[in-house]
């Protein structure tokens, strides 16, 4: 797995790999830094109020780091103290075996705050054809197995993805797309991979009448080079992109509209990820990002408090905010306002339902 970190100093910012993440934080000050891991496609947005509030207090230097939302949950759930993070950034919302986990181990107290939207965009090489697709043709070009005759399934055997098809290129299907850790890949399986599966009778169906093995089926992606598992570095999917004519690759918003000198969306049912049609849901491919936060923590690190106060803030998150210029999508202001109320309260969150 690819870990990224940035410790933001006042005056700098600066990339570094990260150490063992059970190692306990290191600072240059006696005070604990704050600690945010999680989510590739919240990490920009995480990185930039981290390197506003250095620049901007006295507090020690915050670390930000990009292991996926499964895996900074996972990291944050794991105990408390200096050797976990105080902050889980997330493209999906905790889990109930997450919140359960993090109890286990003595996480409790965890303040929950939505931070705006982001859409999961497909794009491609800027100078490649464009082209549009459905989220049929999505499931149909990159399922392990589709159904066949008599209620069988037989291995996808599509190549290019005019065989899925007629009227689609006839580029050969290759996706660069988020491993099994990032809620980047939870977002595409629920909302593309399913959403393209219900559009097939047969799926619907199955669907229906055993919706564990519908999501099964409907979860698996080829694992014969069609799909390719690109780590958590999305600025590198945008990258390979360049160097791969005819190749597609998924990841947030944010690093198309921060990339379009190099990259282009495809359009999904008939829709381009914008700010509008994230922000009303026409775009099937939207979603809600968030940060998960040990109010616990907020007594021990003495930044952590002005971290999450200036995160949710209007000036950050909020419409015309320095968020939405990296391509934050923001909440409507009166769920803004709410989330706010809720940073401000230090409101815990109750158990997920699921």
């Amino acid at each position: 797995m690819i870990r990224i970190w940035v410790s933001v100093a006042a005056a700098a910012l600066a990339l570094a790999a990260c150490g063992d993440g059970g190692a306990a934080r290191k600072s240059g000050s006696t005070a604990p830094q704050v600690w945010a891991a999680g989510s590739s496609t919240v990490f920009p947005f995480a990185t930039r109020v981290a390197e506003n509030v250095a620049r901007t207090t006295g507090h020690p230097a915050g670390k930000v780091e990009a292991l996926g939302t499964g895996g900074g949950i996972k990291l944050f759930c794991g105990g408390q103290g200096n050797a976990y993070p105080d902050v889980a950034t997330a493209s999906r919302q905790m889990k109930k075996s997450e919140f359960e986990q993090c109890a286990a181990n003595g996480v409790a107290n965890i303040i929950e705050l939505k931070i705006g939207y982001d859409g999961l965009v497909v794009a491609h090489d800027i100078t490649d054809p464009t082209f549009d697709m459905t989220l049929e043709d999505l499931y149909r070009g990159l399922a392990a197995e589709l159904p066949a005759a008599g209620g069988a399934f037989a291995r996808n055997a599509a190549v290019n993805w005019s065989d899925v098809r007629a009227g689609l290129p006839a580029s050969r299907i290759v996706v660069y797309g988020p491993p099994p850790t990032s809620g980047t890949r939870d977002s595409f399986v629920e909302l593309g991979m399913e959403g393209g599966a219900r559009k097939l009778p047969a799926m619907a169906a199955l669907k229906a009448s055993d919706e564990d093995a519908f999501k099964a089926k409907s979860h698996a992606l080829r694992t014969d080079g069609a799909w390719i598992d690109a780590g958590e570095n999305d600025n590198a999917v945008v990258q390979t992109l360049t160097k791969t004519p005819g190749a597609l690759g998924a990841f947030g918003y944010s690093f198309l509209d921060n990339n379009r000198d190099k990259v282009k969306a495809v359009k999904l049912d008939g829709v381009e990820p914008t700010l509008v049609t994230i922000a009303d849901g026409s775009y099937p491919l939207a979603r809600s990002l968030f940060i998960y936060v040990k109010k616990d923590r907020m007594a021990v690190v003495p930044g952590l408090k002005p971290y999450v106060d200036a995160f949710i803030s209007d000036a950050a998150a909020g419409t015309g905010g320095y968020l939405q210029e990296r391509g934050l999508v923001p909440l409507p202001k009166a769920e803004h306002d709410a989330q706010k109320a809720v940073a401000a309260a230090g409101t815990v969150m109750s158990a997920p339902a699921s």
